[in-house]
């Protein structure tokens, strides 16, 4: 019996020592498994051009962009936050990068073709300078993150209409557009960047100090502040670096597609909540997983592009994107753990007997 009971004990401990992996890692592992089905399912449906070389390249194109923006969400739920700017600061910053390179040229003429490293520098100026904007806002004057980063949205937009007068911009140095036309065995380089960046995150999340104050600060506001954290200076880091990925973002969209207008990417905002809690963020703060959330990005976008070769309407897309997300949330709050351990207490009860005891019997 006693051995029994021990082979029951490792059983039990085997069991729910594999589920608490799979829930630590059901971001990337749940992203992996929809990643290859949507893949292997308009790989069958249209194989001729869905898996064209032209095809493929797009999506290595279309992704880096969206992922991340993406990051840069998972970052500010890392902490319980939220960043409605992204979007915003993005626009702001090829808007920057264009007019400055319009005004070098009308100075420098063609010798403005080789300032294209100043206006990278540029975009990630202004990224930075927005984060320490709604940095201030939320650490220093306690401004809720939805609010305060729904005020700068709407106040970055407002300024990208007045410079632009609500026109496209197209002034870029072709270096630009001709670095994200690069691929490098057959995959194109903004792609690359994108993997780059969200390594960078990874390790500072997962290595580093700073990303521990960050997560603790996400999991626990209160505890994190007696156990010696700086929330504010927390704070200020996680939307100082959302400002800076959303530089980053500018600077590969300027790589792809060199146009710049106050309203580009505006139906990204919602998309990059999605993905960000698809890849396993938890939007309460306290847990995130970058390679979940790169995953995601690329399922999402495999999905959009099949679609498009399916000729399915954008508006089916959108649905999915719903449908994806609801699912998902649906099996995250199952709390599998729980449920085994039920299941084994309830095999472990002896049998109810339904005889009533003397003193019942009495009673009656």
């Amino acid at each position: 019996m006693n051995a029994l009971r021990q082979a029951n004990d490792r059983l039990d401990s085997s069991v729910s020592g594999f589920i608490r992996r799979l829930q630590v890692e059901r971001g990337a592992g749940r992203m992996i498994v929809l990643l290859i089905l949507s893949f292997g399912l308009f790989a069958i449906l249209r194989p001729n051009v869905f898996l064209s070389l032209d095809n493929l390249q797009n999506l290595g194109m279309a992704t880096p962009e969206i992922g991340i923006l993406a990051l840069a969400m998972s970052v500010a739920m890392l902490t319980g936050g939220i960043d409605l700017s992204v979007v915003g600061i993005m626009d702001a910053a090829t808007i920057s990068m264009s007019m400055t390179y319009d005004a070098l040229h009308q100075s420098m003429g063609a010798g403005a073709d080789n300032m294209w490293p100043l206006l990278i520098v540029l975009a990630l100026a202004v990224g930075l300078l927005a984060g320490f904007i709604n940095g201030l806002l939320i650490a220093y004057t306690g401004i809720t993150p939805i609010l305060a980063t729904l005020g700068t949205m709407q106040i970055f937009n407002g300024l990208g209409i007045v410079a632009t007068g609500g026109r496209v911009l197209y002034s870029y140095p072709p270096a630009l557009a001709n670095l994200g036309q690069i691929a490098i065995a057959g995959v194109p380089f903004i792609f690359f960047i994108f993997v780059v960046v969200a390594v960078i995150i990874g390790i500072v999340i997962n290595r580093t100090a700073t990303g521990r104050r960050i997560t603790l600060q996400g999991a626990n506001a209160v505890a994190s502040r007696y156990s010696g954290i700086n929330s504010r200076r927390a704070l200020m880091t996680t939307y100082v670096t959302t400002g800076l990925l959303a530089g980053v973002a500018a600077v590969v969209v300027v790589m792809r597609n060199p146009i710049a207008s106050a309203d580009y990417g505006t139906s990204y905002t919602l998309l990059v909540i999605v993905i960000a809690v698809l890849g396993g963020t938890n939007p309460n703060g306290g847990f995130a997983t970058v390679l979940g959330v790169v995953f995601a990005a690329l399922t999402l976008q495999i999905v959009s592009s099949g679609f498009t070769v399916m000729r399915l309407s954008q508006y089916l897309y959108t649905i999915a994107q719903g449908a994806i997300l609801v699912i998902i949330m649906i099996i995250d709050q199952l709390d599998f753990g729980r449920l085994w351990k039920q299941r084994r207490l309830t095999q472990g009860k002896p049998p109810v007997d339904n005889a009533a005891s003397p003193l019942q019997q009495a009673a009656q």
